[in-house]
This record gives C-alpha cells, structure tokens and sequence, in this order.
C-alpha cells in the first residue's frame, strides 16, 4: 500500500472517531441543557401551585387547559420531603398515540391533606428540536470531514509529487548506461536533501562500477594471456623425451595446476559480470533444447564413464536470459552430473512447462546441503573441481527470475530449475557436489 494511501486511510478512521464521538457529545449537551430548561419551567410551575395552593387553601384544574399537565393524589401517610423528574409516556387521544412528558413529583399540603403533586411538560417540540440538531450537526461534520478528506488527500498528492518523480527516476536509473542521474531540484527541504543523496549515491555506485567493469575486462584479457603461455610451455615440456620421470610428474602438476587457475579464473570473472549486469541482451531461450545439445555434445565422455542418458520431455523449458549464460547454466548442470556419477550410473532429465529438472546417481555427499550453492564448496574431494559450478548456476538464476531446488533421495541428486523466482534454494536431505 502507497503511504499516501495508508497516511490518508488513518487519518479517515481518526477523524471519523474523533467526529462521531464530537456529535456524541455534542448531542449529550445539547439534551442535557434542554432538559435544563424544561426542568427549569416545570419548577417555576411548582411554585406557582404552591403558591396558589397557600392562597387558596385548594385547588382548582380550571386554570390548566393542558391535558395530563397537573396530577394531585392525595397520600395517606407521611412521606419524605423532596422532589424528582423523571421522564413518562402519557396516551394522547387527540393524535391516537404514546406522548413523551418531562414529569415533577413532590409532596405539598393542601387543607390538612397531604397530596402527591405530579406536573408535566410535554417533550414533544423538545425531542424534534433535539432531532433537527442532531440531524443539522450530523450533516455539517460529515461535510467537513469529506471536505478535509479531499483537500488533505490533494494537498498531500502536490507535497509529495516531488518524493514520487523522484522515485520514477531512480526506477528508471542504469549504471550500464553511463549516464549520470538527474533529479529535480524541489523546495521542500527534506526532498532536497533526499535528492542530493541519492545524486551522489548514484554517482559514487557508476563510479565504482565503472571501475569494476574495466577491472574484470582488464583481468580477463592479462590474465588469460600468461595462463596460455604457460600451458602451451608445459605442453611442450611434457612432450620433451630428454626429462625424466620425475620431472614429467612436476610438469605434470604443473600443467594441472595453471589449468584449474585458468578455470577459477574464468569462474570468478563470470561471477563478477552476472553480479554486475554486464550481460544486457536477453532472449528467449529453450533451455531444454540446450541441455539435450549439449549432453550430445559430452556424448563421448558419457560413453567413456558408461552412463545411460533418459528423457521425459513433455514441454519445452523456456527462460528469459542472454544465450551465453544460458550455455554456462546447462554447461555446469551437466558437468556437475557427469563429474559426481558413478560409473555406470545414470542420468535422467524431465522438461515441462513449469520445470527443468536433471537428475544423477551418485553416493550421498558429506556436505552441508546448505552451503552447496556457496563459492568453493565441494561435497566431495575433486582436483578438477574448483567449487563454482552451483554458484554460477544459483547466481544466473537469481539474476533472471529462475529458481534452482535441490533434492537427494535413495540414491539420486536432482537439480530443478523454476520459473517462479525462489529467491533463496531450497534443500531436502542430503547435498550435492559443485563444479
């Protein structure tokens, strides 16, 4: 939910609180002052009959015309002294219905007799005055609170169009286009502020990236020079007849070691270019096509290692990520399946719409199964391993909305590639070797 939405949403709910429990209040008053009044005539009333009553030393209805205004009952014994109102309903005949009455009973003597004396005001232009207020009051709040509704939810959208343009512009922002980020200058002082932040925030990030970039493409390109010149030297060393055994074998280690340096190297790289972006151009690409090609491709070490190969390719599997990381995915799935096998082990692949999942033989791994999708993690003592296989794997599918889900069961590693982003992989039982 957007703040404004949210901030407008609160201040709706206070201000109807606020509101219904002010006319609640208001009403309350507006009853009690009337009922003030009315108790105040009916004790002028009272004097008024007693006053008569002293006079007279009796009492006649014939000054009253109004109908139930004036009760006398005589008592037959003594009572306390005091007064009380009350409210009543008295029949009215003339409109056929149940009357509200404000009623005063006290006690006076009237020629040696003791009377109870019960005078009654009707209510009746009361309640209607109470009800046109209410009504009236009602209406009015309800007006001011839809106008302050409107204007606060228009004056909040103009306060805060500047924190908005400038959010779309930092949506909008890429480090890849070496263009800088160009926010507009606000007179809220607080959006200014914000502003100057994220401007040199933006910059400093392009620096670095820049930096970055120019790094791994420098790394790249000088370190895959001397790496090649040292295997193409071993290469023609090993090929020498005049070295002995044991000098054969430290070439040989070598030549192994300056192998798996070229291949870290290469990984790291790669690594380093998903985490920035570098890889701009996205296609769709069937993924399942890619692995079945490039297990053709491997055909002949499948062969040397004796595995069987199987498919249930219902649909094809399709992603959105550029072609190059898309041969590096399947490229190190397959590589993981092969290297950690048994021989004569098999490999199975099931495609679908929704799922790519490659499964393999092999024994249990030893390692944590939450740390296999970590750099250099390895379920199993490897020297080709370098331990980035599953790192570049989980890296290419995080960066474009794939999820990666691992699963050992009697036997059989299963890696599944989704469509859904899983953000982080999911692992049940036991782990897998990297690459």
């Amino acid at each position: 939910m957007k703040l404004l939405a949210q901030t407008n949403r609160i201040y709706l709910g206070f201000s109807l609180v606020v509101y219904l429990l002010t006319a609640l209040a208001f009403y309350q008053i507006s009853r009690l002052l009337i009922y003030d009044e009315v108790e105040s005539r009916l004790r002028v009333e009272k004097q008024d009959f007693e006053a008569y009553a002293r006079t007279h030393n009796a009492w006649a209805s014939s000054p009253y015309f109004v109908e139930n205004k004036i009760e006398i009952t005589p008592v037959p014994g003594p009572v306390q002294p005091g007064e009380a109102f009350v409210d009543t309903l008295i029949y009215n005949h003339y409109d056929n219905e149940m009357t509200p009455f404000r009623q005063l009973t006290f006690f006076t003597p009237i020629h040696g007799q003791l009377y109870r004396v019960e005078i009654r005001k009707s209510l009746i232009q009361t309640y209607r005055l109470i009800e046109v207020i209410t009504v009236t009051m009602v209406l009015f709040l309800g007006l001011l609170l839809l106008g302050m509704f409107w204007f606060q939810s228009r004056l909040s959208g103009r306060l805060w169009l500047p924190f908005y343009d400038t959010l779309s512009r930092v949506k909008a922002f890429d480090l890849r286009q070496g263009s800088p980020l160009q926010l507009h200058p606000s007179s809220i002082t607080e959006f200014s502020e914000l502003n100057d932040v994220l401007t040199k925030m933006a910059d400093k990030m392009q620096h670095d990236y820049q930096g970055l970039k120019e790094f791994t493409e420098n790394a790249s390109h000088e370190m895959q020079t001397p790496l090649a010149l040292i295997n193409a030297k071993v290469e023609q060393l090993i090929q020498s007849s005049q070295l002995t055994e044991n000098q054969s074998d430290w070439i040989d280690g070598i030549y192994q070691a300056s192998r798996r340096m070229a291949r870290l190297n290469q990984g790291l790289l790669l690594l380093a270019k998903i985490d920035n972006g570098q890889f701009g151009d996205t296609h769709t690409v069937d993924l399942t096509a890619e692995l079945m090609q490039r297990l053709t491709d491997m055909d002949e070490v499948i062969t040397h290692k004796q595995l069987t190969v199987s498919s249930d390719l219902r649909e094809p599997f399709r992603g959105q990520l550029p072609p190059f990381l898309a041969d590096s995915l399947v490229t190190n799935l397959i590589s993981n399946a092969i290297r950690h096998n048994q021989s004569g082990g098999a490999i199975h692949v099931c495609s679908s719409a929704e799922t790519l999942a490659l499964s393999n033989t092999g024994f249990a791994p030893v390692t944590d199964p939450g740390t296999l999708f970590d750099r250099f993690k390895k379920g199993a003592a490897n020297a080709e391993s370098v331990g980035l296989g599953l790192a570049i794997v989980r890296q290419i599918c995080h960066s474009y909305e794939l999820g990666v889900d691992y699963q050992y069961q009697s036997g059989i590693h299963t890696l599944t590639l989704t469509r859904q982003f899983a953000g982080t992989e999911r692992v049940n039982g036991m782990g897998i070797a990297a690459s």
